[in-house]
């Protein structure tokens, strides 16, 4: 073989090697974008969650804190009473 021939041989072994890289690259590109998408999502529905959660806490509370203040109301009332 001569060295022209070696030497077109390399050079052919590198462009395919280099158009192999390109294209798991462009695949790697295209998992990432569709991971990037899904995390994008998954953010925005544990924000959704998260605002949901809160508003049902302040709901409760406004339920729970009015009837610990009965509460503590009454056993006053019954202690002031009976002692």
């Amino acid at each position: 073989m001569s060295t022209d021939e070696e030497l077109k041989r390399i050079l052919i072994d590198i462009r395919d090697n280099q158009r192999e890289s390109l294209r798991r690259q462009e695949e790697h590109l295209e998992i990432s974008k569709l991971q990037l998408e899904r995390a994008k999502s998954q953010i925005a529905e544990s924000i959704q969650l998260q605002k949901e959660a809160a508003a049902k806490a302040r709901a409760v509370m406004r339920i729970a804190i009015p009837g610990i203040v009965l509460c503590i109301g009454l056993i006053i009332y019954l202690v002031v009473k009976y002692f």
